[in-house]
């Protein structure tokens, strides 16, 4: 499966570099384009080619947006990801760097609506990228990803790919019940929690 990968800043960096480590092919794509990929493509190698945003969305068996919330809104050709796994892996701040008010609704929701159609899952926006980096290989109890979501199939699809780079896999529900667990100002935000841990707190 070829992955694509919206944002390549420290977090997607980062996933493209675990991915490429646990055997995927990604798809890179920037806002500044294709060009200013060449270094870290030459870094990833084979498994790794950069395009532009439109061309990731439509090459890409399942799309990850790690880039500024603000920034994904009309950015991805809504034709191109109608019936595509789109994981929302963004998190939305206000200018002070606090969570951003965004009334009833989940980030993702919002998301949701930018891009109808599309199979939208909450997931891996919880973590910070330098332990993102090194968590799923490393000894021991294995930390949580979470997915999020109204299409059980897409959930799983992510659950696949969190447990291929050394996470668990931890459903915390619909896109807006779950998803408000994950988000900034969310009680899973930021908190590295094994399996079990995050397994017990959901279950409260």
């Amino acid at each position: 499966m070829n992955t694509g990968i919206i944002g390549t800043g420290r977090i997607g960096s980062t996933l493209a570099r675990i991915l490429v480590a646990a055997g995927h092919r990604v798809i890179l794509a920037n806002g500044s384009g294709p060009h200013t990929l060449g270094p870290l493509v030459a870094e990833l190698g084979s498994a790794a080619r950069a395009v532009t945003v439109a061309e990731a969305a439509e090459r890409a068996d399942l799309l990850v947006l790690m880039l500024p919330f603000d920034r994904a809104e009309g950015l991805l050709p809504q034709d191109a990801v109608r019936d595509k796994v789109l994981v929302d892996a963004m998190n939305a701040f206000s200018g002070q760097g606090e969570p951003r008010d965004l009334g009833v609704r989940s980030s993702s929701e919002i998301v949701a609506g930018w891009y109808p159609g599309a199979r939208l899952v909450k997931s891996l926006n919880t973590m910070h990228f330098e332990t993102f980096a090194f968590a799923g290989t490393a000894p021991g109890e294995r930390l949580a990803h979470y997915t999020a979501g109204d299409d059980v199939k897409a959930k799983d699809i992510v659950a696949g790919i969190i447990t291929d780079l050394g996470f668990a896999a931890v459903d915390t529900g619909p896109l807006h019940s779950g998803g408000i667990l994950q988000q900034p100002g969310g009680p899973l935000f930021n908190r590295p929690l094994t399996e079990a841990q995050a397994t017990e707190w959901i279950s409260r």
